[in-house]
C-alpha cells in the first residue's frame, strides 16, 4: 500500500515519517510521579509492541520524575505538557524524547522560542496536538463548531509559531472524538503540509466502543495512505490500545510479525465448542511475533478451504478436529486435546 510521503523525524531510537513503518503509540494513565508504577506500565506496553509511549507532565514533580523513568526503560518517552513552559525544559532536561505541546498555550513568542531552541539542541521534535475539545475560542466563534476547518486553522497557526522561531521538526495530531470530522480533518492536513501525522480518534470510549471508532477512523486514513504514527486511545488498560493498533497496521500488512488469525463465526453444523477454541488459542499466542497465518474453523463446509489458505489451521468435526497445515491433513485430535495439539504445531512451525 503506497504512503503519502512525509517529513522524517526522530523520537529517540523511533523513526516517525519518510519511509519508515508507521509506529503504535501509547499513553500512561498512572501518576507520573509515582515512577515505580511508572515504569512497570510501560515495561508492560514494551512487551505488547509500543514503539513510543507518552506521560503526562502537569506540574515539576513530574518532569523531573522523567529523568529515572526514562533511564529505566527501552522505548522513547514524549512530555504532554500544557501551559507552563518551564514544565518542557524540564523535560528535556531530564531526558524525553520529543515534547507534546501547543505552542498556542505555553505563552509568549518569546517562551515559545526558548522552548523551541531546548529542543533544537538536544534533537527533541514536537508534536503539536490539536484536540477538539480545547479550540480556541475565536475559531469556535468563527466556525460555529469544531469543524475540520477549525481544526486544521488551529494546527497551522501553531505551526507558524514554530516555523517562525525556525523549528520545523515537527509532528502533528488532529484529534477529534466524532470519527467523520477526525477522518476529514487529516485529509486537509495531508493537502496543506508534509509534516508526519500522528492519527488517533480522541476519547473514542471503552475497549469495544472505542476499538470499533478507531478501527474506523485509523483504518479509513491508512487505507488512503495517510498517517505515519498511531495511537488507540481506549478507556481501559494502555496495553489493549497496543494491541488493537498492531492489529489495525496488521490488517493493512505495515506488521508483519504476529499472528493472523481466521475464525468461523460459527453455525449450526459446529460440532465442537469452537468459541472457547477459539480464544484460547488467541490467548495462548498473543505473545507470539511469528509471522503465520492460523485458521479456527468450525466444520468442514469452510474449514479445508480456509485451512489451505493458512499456514496452519483446525477443522472441527463431531468432538473433534482436523489439524492442517499448507491444507494437508497433519492429524485428527480429540476437541480436550486440541488447543494443546494446535500449540505445540504452531510452536513447532
Amino acid at each position: 500500500m503506497k504512503r503519502r510521503k512525509t517529513r522524517e523525524v526522530k523520537v529517540g531510537s523511533v523513526y516517525i515519517g519518510g519511509d519508515s513503518p508507521v509506529s503504535v503509540q501509547s499513553m500512561t494513565n498512572t501518576d507520573t510521579r509515582d515512577i515505580e508504577s511508572t515504569v512497570l506500565q510501560i515495561k508492560k506496553l514494551e512487551d505488547a509492541g509500543c514503539d513510543i509511549i507518552r506521560c503526562a507532565v502537569p506540574d515539576m514533580e513530574a518532569a523531573k520524575a522523567i529523568e529515572e523513568i526514562t533511564k529505566q526503560i527501552k522505548i522513547p518517552l514524549v512530555a504532554d505538557i500544557h501551559f507552563d513552559y518551564r514544565l518542557a525544559l524540564e523535560a528535556i532536561k531530564n531526558g524525553v524524547s520529543a515534547l507534546r505541546i501547543n505552542p498556542g498555550n505555553i505563552g509568549s513568542e518569546e517562551r515559545v522560542r526558548i522552548v523551541a531552541e531546548a529542543a533544537k539542541n538536544r534533537g527533541i521534535p514536537i508534536r503539536i496536538g490539536v484536540n477538539s475539545g480545547s479550540l480556541e475560542k475565536d475559531l469556535l466563534q468563527k466556525y460555529g463548531k469544531p469543524t475540520p476547518e477549525a481544526l486544521v486553522e488551529s494546527a497551522l497557526r501553531h505551526i507558524e509559531i514554530l516555523e517562525a522561531v525556525n523549528f520545523n521538526d515537527i509532528v502533528i495530531s488532529i484529534k477529534s472524538a466524532d470519527v467523520i470530522n477526525m477522518i476529514e480533518s487529516y485529509r486537509l492536513m495531508s493537502q496543506k503540509v508534509d509534516y508526519p501525522l500522528h492519527l488517533g480518534v480522541t476519547e473514542a470510549g471503552t475497549v469495544w466502543r472505542g476499538t470499533i471508532k478507531s478501527s474506523i477512523g485509523i483504518g479509513t486514513l491508512l487505507a488512503e495512505g495517510i498517517g505515519d504514527t498511531i495511537r488507540v486511545s481506549l478507556t481501559g488498560d494502555p496495553v489493549d490500545e497496543i494491541k488493537v493498533g498492531k492489529e489495525i497496521l496488521r490488517t493493512f500488512e505495515y506488521v508483519k510479525s504476529g499472528i493472523q488469525f481466521i475464525s468461523c463465526p460459527t453455525c449450526g453444523r459446529t460440532k465442537i465448542d469452537l468459541i472457547k477454541i477459539a480464544q484460547e488459542v488467541e490467548d495462548k499466542l498473543s505473545s507470539c511475533q511469528k509471522n503465520i497465518k492460523v485458521a479456527i474453523m468450525g466444520c468442514v463446509v469452510n474449514g479445508p478451504g480456509e485451512a489451505r489458505e493458512a499456514d496452519i489451521g483446525i477443522a472441527g468435526g463431531n468432538g473433534e478436529g482436523l489439524i492442517f497445515k499448507k491444507g494437508q491433513i497433519v492429524k485428527k485430535v480429540k476437541e480436550e486435546e486440541l488447543v494443546n495439539e494446535l500449540i505445540k504445531e504452531i510452536e513447532n512451525y
